[in-house]
């Protein structure tokens, strides 16, 4: 007779399913960014789209990764690039809400982003008079005390250890 245990050993998550949930966590991130920005109307400055950067990347290396990388090899290739990639927006958001607690000194060009263009001189005047500058000193929004900035420090510090779980994953497999 054959016994069933009770507490059957989970399987661990197969490593590509890590690589889309790793990219679909950065998608969500970047809808959240741009709903705040076109929604909600907050103008994203310097840091904040700098930020962006590793998330569009990591978005990239996740499909490239899950079309690309059928062997364990390939995919822990892909795990580790998104490893560095979510350290990297980890250290970005903490600089960032670094910046705008006043921890760090943040960069001396932060002026945010680009007015649309204007279609003639009184246009352009009058989007002179309109512009409002936004600093990467100052948090546009908070939620139980973070800013945006820190939500996405926080975000990616655990979507790097989701991508570090699958790169131990792929090690005992």
């Amino acid at each position: 007779m054959t016994s069933i245990p009770l507490n059957p050993p989970r399987p661990a998550l197969a490593p590509s399913r890590v690589i889309a949930l790793v990219g679909l966590g950065c998608l969500a991130l970047i809808a959240g960014a741009w709903f705040f920005e076109i929604v909600v109307g907050l103008r994203p400055c310097k840091l904040c789209l700098e930020q962006r950067l590793p998330h569009y990347a990591a978005m990239g290396l996740a499909a490239a990764g899950l079309v690309l990388a059928r062997s364990p090899r390939l995919q822990w290739f892909a795990l580790l690039g998104l490893a560095g990639l979510m350290a990297w927006s980890t250290g970005l958001g903490i600089y960032h809400a670094g910046v705008e607690w006043g921890w760090f000194a943040g960069p001396n060009d932060c002026g945010g982003a680009a007015a649309p263009v204007a279609a003639g001189v009184q246009d352009f005047m009058k989007q002179l008079q309109t512009t409002r500058v936004v600093a990467c000193t100052e948090a546009a929004w908070r939620w139980l005390g973070l800013s945006l900035a820190g939500w996405n420090a926080l975000a990616s510090l655990g979507l790097l250890g989701l991508a570090l779980l699958g790169l131990k994953g792929t090690m005992r497999g």
